[in-house]
This record gives structure tokens, C-alpha cells and sequence, in this order.
């Protein structure tokens, strides 16, 4: 999802886009720990997506 997408969003979408992606980092994490992740990348791309989404909530707080 790029920068631009995000923007296009409403900022209640946005939060609940957060939510769900907090979950699927959740149930990442968890399967790293047991061993059986098949993806290490995506916890990383998970992490920054949340972060810029947060980061253009803050920005519309802000304006």
C-alpha cells in the first residue's frame, strides 16, 4: 500500500487498517516463535506500514 493510497483513506479506515494489520503482526510474531514462519520479510513491512499509517493520522491531527 503506498503513501498515496493511504492518503486517500478516511481516518477512520485508516485505524481500523491499523488494527488488523497489529493482529496479523501478532500472529506473525507468534509463529516465528514456534518456527513455523515462512516469511520473515513481511513482519518487517508490517512495521513500517503501520508506522506510516500512524504517521499520516498524526499529520491530520496536526493540520
Amino acid at each position: 500500500m503506498t503513501n498515496k493510497e493511504i492518503r486517500d483513506l478516511t481516518s477512520e479506515q485508516i485505524t481500523k487498517k491499523i488494527e488488523e494489520y497489529k493482529e496479523e503482526l501478532f500472529n506473525l510474531r507468534f509463529s516465528q516463535a514456534t518456527g513455523s514462519l515462512e516469511k520473515p520479510s513481511r513482519i518487517k513491512e508490517l512495521r513500517k506500514l503501520v508506522a506510516r499509517m500512524k504517521t499520516i493520522l498524526r499529520e491530520r491531527e496536526l493540520q
